[in-house]
C-alpha cells in the first residue's frame, strides 16, 4: 500500500477535496480534553493541520515517506514515519509516550480501508482516552458534477474496477459494511455512517489530477495499461465543458465517530 502512494505523491496533495472546517469543531466539542490528537495515515497532513487548531499537539503518522515529505509544517503537528514494520508497542511509545489511554482524538481521513482493522482497533483501545476520547473516520467516493459528466466518469470508473485492491470495498459501499466497534457519539455508527457533502470549485485539471492519483490507475499503469489514455481524457474533457471551465462540484462523503465502550 505504501508504494502506491509513494508513486502518486506528486499529484495526491493537490487532487483531494478540502474537508470542511466545521467537521473539526464538531469533533473537538465531543472530547473532554484537547491535549493530544493522532492523525493516522496523514498523507500530506491535510487533516492534521486543521485538527491542530483545536488540540495542543497532533501526532501525524504515515507509512509513506514521500507523502510526509510533502506535508505542510505546523508548530503543533509532529510528523512521524511509521513503516509497516512498526509494531504496536512502538506505536504506543511514539504516540502516547508509552502512556496508554492518553489520546483525546484519533482521526483517519480517506484511509481506514487500507488498514488491518482488528489490529488498528486494538491500538485505538490502548491509546484512546477513556472516558472522553473520540475516534472519527471518514472518506468519500462519488463526485457529483452534472448528469452528462457523471455518466462519462462512471464509464471510466468501471474500467478501473479490476485494478483496485480488495480493501477498497469499504470506500465503494460508503463504510456501510465496515466494522466499527465503538459507542456512537452522534456522528454516524456502525452500519449507518453519517452522509456528508464536500463542496468544491474544481477545474478540469483538478479532476484529471484526482483521477491520476487513484491507486487503481497507478496499478494499471505499472502493468502497462493506460486507463487515462488520450481518447479517455478527451471524452472527459468534452463532457466537462472544456479545459478552462471551473465548475461547482460535490464530493459525497461519509463519517463514523465513536468512543470506547
Amino acid at each position: 500500500m505504501a508504494g502506491l502512494f509513494d508513486k502518486q505523491a506528486d499529484v495526491y496533495a493537490d487532487a483531494r477535496p478540502t474537508y470542511p472546517i466545521e467537521w473539526y469543531s464538531k469533533l473537538a466539542a465531543l472530547t473532554s480534553h484537547h491535549t493530544l490528537a493522532w492523525d493516522v495515515a496523514t498523507g500530506s497532513g491535510q487533516a492534521a493541520i486543521d485538527v491542530a487548531k483545536h488540540y495542543e499537539q497532533v501526532i501525524a503518522t504515515d507509512v509513506s515517506e514521500s507523502q510526509l515529505e510533502r506535508a505542510k509544517p505546523h508548530s503543533r503537528v509532529r510528523y512521524i514515519h511509521t513503516p509497516l514494520t512498526t509494531n504496536d508497542n512502538e506505536i504506543v511509545s511514539l504516540i502516547g509516550g508509552g502512556c496508554e489511554n492518553s489520546v483525546d482524538l484519533i482521526t483517519v481521513a480517506q484511509a481506514i480501508h487500507w488498514f488491518d482493522l482488528p489490529s488498528f482497533y486494538s491500538l485505538v483501545s490502548r491509546l484512546l482516552r477513556k472516558p472522553g476520547g473520540v475516534i472519527a473516520v471518514w472518506g468519500y467516493n462519488d463526485i457529483v458534477v452534472s448528469s452528462s459528466f457523471d455518466a462519462v466518469l462512471k464509464k471510466f470508473h468501471d474500467t478501473t474496477l479490476p485494478y483496485w485492491d480488495s480493501n477498497i470495498k469499504h470506500i465503494f459501499d460508503g463504510y456501510k459494511t465496515m466494522p466499527f466497534p465503538f459507542e456512537e457519539v452522534g456522528l454516524g455508527r456502525e452500519g449507518n455512517p453519517l452522509d456528508l457533502d464536500i463542496p468544491k470549485e474544481l477545474s478540469f485539471d483538478g479532476v484529471l489530477n484526482m483521477l491520476k492519483s487513484w491507486s487503481a490507475v497507478i496499478t494499471a499503469k505499472s502493468l502497462g495499461v493506460d486507463l487515462l489514455c488520450e481518447e479517455v481524457v478527451e471524452e472527459l474533457k468534452s463532457a466537462w465543458g472544456g479545459p478552462n471551465l471551473v465548475r461547482s462540484v460535490c464530493y459525497k462523503a461519509f463519517m463514523i465517530a465513536g468512543k470506547l465502550p
